[in-house]
C-alpha cells in the first residue's frame, strides 16, 4: 500500500480535519488544505471532527461514565433502537417494528444478518422436519392396516425407512446465499463470499458457503437458481388405507443480499423495476432481503434509507459508517418482528458491540441527522444535485472523456472512459492496466488539492462523497479542478497528468 501511494504522489500524513477539510504540511513546510470528497468512503456523513459530536465524546469520557459495562441497562441503546423503528416506520410507512442488533463494522453487521438469517432456516426446516417425522410415526404405527404406496416395490417399513434417510440428508444442505454481481459487503470470512470482486472472494472460497450472484440485467437468473436449489421433505399420509407420499418443499437459500446503490460496484443504482423482480425472485425462493444500506444509509442519497426512495422494505437492513459520526466505530443490523429469533441473542455476542461511548455518539448522530424535520436529508438532496449538474455538463462537453454519471443526492460517480487507446503511452498504460482511477486520482490531489479514490470493483468510477454539510466554495473547486482534468484527458496531455508532486 505504502509503494501505491508513493506511485501516486498522495503519501501525505493528514494532521487536522474538519468537515470537509482536511490539511497537511508539505515537504517544504508549508500548510496545504484539501477537500475531501472521499468522505471515510462514506463514513463522514457529518463530516470530520463535527463539533457537537466532539463535545459528546469528550464529555462523556470526562464524565467517567463506563465504555463496557456489558450485561446492565443501557438506555442510548434502547433510544437508538427506538429512533431507528420510528425513522423505518416514516419512510416506508410501515407499523412493523424492527429488533436492533448492535455490532462494530459494517462488514459484521452484514455477518450477524447472514447468522440470524441461517438460524432462522435451520429451524424453519428442523421445525418441518419434526413435523414429517411425526407423521412418518404415525404410519409406522399402523404398519399391520397401511399398504406401501403403489409402485414402490418395497414394504411399508423399508418405504419409511428411506425416507428418513433421505429427509435427514435434504435437511443436512448446506445453505445458499444469493447476492448481486457487482456487490460490496465485506471483507470477513461470511461477507466477503458476498463481496462479487474475485481478487478478494476466490482466495477464501473453502471457508464459508459460496454465494450465487445474480446481475441486475439478468433478474431472471432468480428463476434458475429456485429451480436448481429446490429441495423436499418427503412426508407420508394415508388415504383409503394406502401410505401415500407428499413433497413438502423446504428452504435453501438463507437470503439474498444487495445494495440498492452499489458503492464499490461503480455507484450503480437499483431501479423500481428492478427492486419489484427481485422481491418477486426472493419469493420464489422462500427467502429473506437483506439490505446493505452501510454506505447509503444515514441520509446520503435525500432520505435516511436510499432503499425507501424506491419503496424497497427489506427484512434486515444493516447500517455502519455514518452511524458513528466519523468519530467511532459501531454498527447495527435490523431484523423485521416477523422474522426476528429471540433465543438468537444466546447464540450471538459481541464484547465491544453497543459500548457507551460508540453509543452515546451515535444517539446524537441520529438528532442531528433529525433535527429540524430531517433538514439534513433535504441538505444532502440538494447539494447532491449541484454536483450532479456539474457531472452532467462535463459529460456533454468531453464525450470519450466522461462516460457516465451514476447516484443519488451525496453518493455520486463519475465513470471516465477507457483511454488505453490514447497516443499518449503513459495515460494509455495506465488505463490498460486497469489504473486510470487511481491516477486520476492522484492528479486531483497533487494539483488541485481535491481528495477521491475509484470505486473498488469499476476502478474506471470516482466516488464523491462528501459530509452533508459541503460548502459552495468547494464544490465550486471541485469544478474547476474535474474542468482541468478532462481538458488533460481530452488532449492526451500525459505531462499534465502525471506531473506536480504533493506538497
Amino acid at each position: 500500500m505504502q509503494e501505491l501511494l508513493n506511485m501516486l504522489g498522495i503519501n501525505v500524513e493528514y494532521t487536522r480535519a474538519e468537515g470537509d477539510t482536511l490539511r497537511y504540511v508539505g515537504p517544504d513546510g508549508t500548510p496545504e488544505t484539501v477537500v475531501d470528497y472521499a468522505g471515510g468512503y462514506g463514513a463522514l456523513v457529518l463530516g470530520h471532527n463535527h463539533p457537537a459530536l466532539v463535545d459528546t465524546a469528550v464529555t462523556f469520557l470526562s464524565e467517567r461514565r463506563p465504555v463496557l459495562a456489558q450485561a446492565s441497562r443501557q438506555p442510548a441503546v434502547d433510544q437508538i433502537a427506538a429512533r431507528l423503528n420510528d425513522i423505518v416506520g416514516r419512510e416506508f410507512g410501515t407499523d412493523e417494528r424492527y429488533f436492533a442488533i448492535f455490532s462494530n463494522s459494517g462488514a459484521e453487521s452484514i455477518e450477524v444478518a447472514l447468522k440470524h438469517a441461517e438460524f432462522d432456516r435451520v429451524l424453519r426446516v428442523r421445525s418441518l422436519l419434526d413435523e414429517v417425522e411425526a407423521h412418518i410415526a404415525e404410519v409406522a404405527a399402523q404398519a399391520q392396516t397401511v399398504a406401501p404406496p403403489p409402485g414402490s416395490g418395497a414394504d411399508l417399513s423399508t418405504v419409511l425407512s428411506g425416507l428418513r434417510r433421505d429427509n435427514a440428508e435434504a435437511a443436512a444442505r448446506p445453505p445458499v446465499f444469493v447476492a448481486l454481481a457487482g456487490s460490496f459487503h465485506g471483507k470477513l470470512v461470511g461477507s466477503v463470499q458476498l463481496t462479487h470482486n474475485p481478487s478478494y472472494r476466490t482466495p477464501f472460497a473453502g471457508l464459508a458457503p459460496a454465494a450465487r450472484f445474480v446481475s441486475l440485467d439478468d433478474l431472471d437468473a432468480f428463476d434458475r437458481i429456485a429451480e436448481e436449489t429446490r429441495t423436499v421433505l418427503r412426508d407420508v399420509r394415508v388415504v383409503d388405507g394406502v401410505a401415500v407420499v407428499v413433497e413438502r418443499p423446504i428452504p435453501v437459500v438463507a437470503a439474498f443480499v444487495m445494495e440498492v446503490i452499489q458503492g464499490e460496484g461503480g455507484i450503480r443504482v437499483v431501479t423500481p423495476a428492478q427492486a419489484d423482480r427481485i422481491r418477486q425472485g426472493c419469493a420464489a425462493l422462500d427467502c429473506p432481503i437483506v439490505v446493505d444500506e452501510i454506505q447509503s444509509g444515514l441520509g446520503r442519497t435525500g432520505a435516511f434509507f436510499a432503499s425507501s426512495q424506491i419503496g424497497f422494505a427489506a427484512d434486515y437492513l444493516t447500517l455502519a459508517k455514518g452511524l458513528g459520526g466519523g468519530i467511532t466505530k459501531t454498527a447495527v443490523t435490523l431484523v423485521a418482528q416477523r422474522r426476528y429469533r429471540r433465543d438468537f441473542a444466546l447464540v450471538h455476542s459481541s464484547t465491544f458491540a453497543r459500548d457507551g461511548l460508540s453509543t452515546a455518539v451515535t444517539a446524537r448522530v441520529l438528532e442531528l441527522l433529525e433535527a429540524e424535520n430531517g433538514a439534513a436529508y433535504l441538505r444532502a438532496k440538494e447539494k447532491g444535485e449541484k454536483l450532479a449538474e456539474i457531472f452532467h455538463d462535463l459529460r456533454r462537453r468531453f464525450p470519450g472523456v466522461v462516460r457516465e454519471v451514476r447516484g443519488r443526492g451525496l453518493m455520486l460517480g463519475l465513470e471516465f472512459d477507457d483511454q488505453s487507446g490514447s497516443a499518449a503511452p503513459a495515460i494509455a498504460g495506465a488505463s490498460a492496466n486497469g489504473m486510470l482511477g487511481y491516477v486520476i486520482s492522484g492528479y486531483l490531489l497533487r494539483v488541485h488539492r481535491i481528495r477521491t479514490f475509484p470505486t473498488a470493483s469499476a476502478a474506471n468510477t470516482l466516488r464523491f462523497e462528501p459530509s452533508l454539510n459541503l460548502a459552495d466554495a468547494d464544490i465550486e473547486r471541485l469544478r474547476v479542478a474535474l474542468e482541468a482534468l478532462c481538458i488533460a484527458l481530452r488532449d492526451q496531455d500525459e505531462q499534465a497528468l502525471m506531473g506536480g508532486g504533493a506538497g
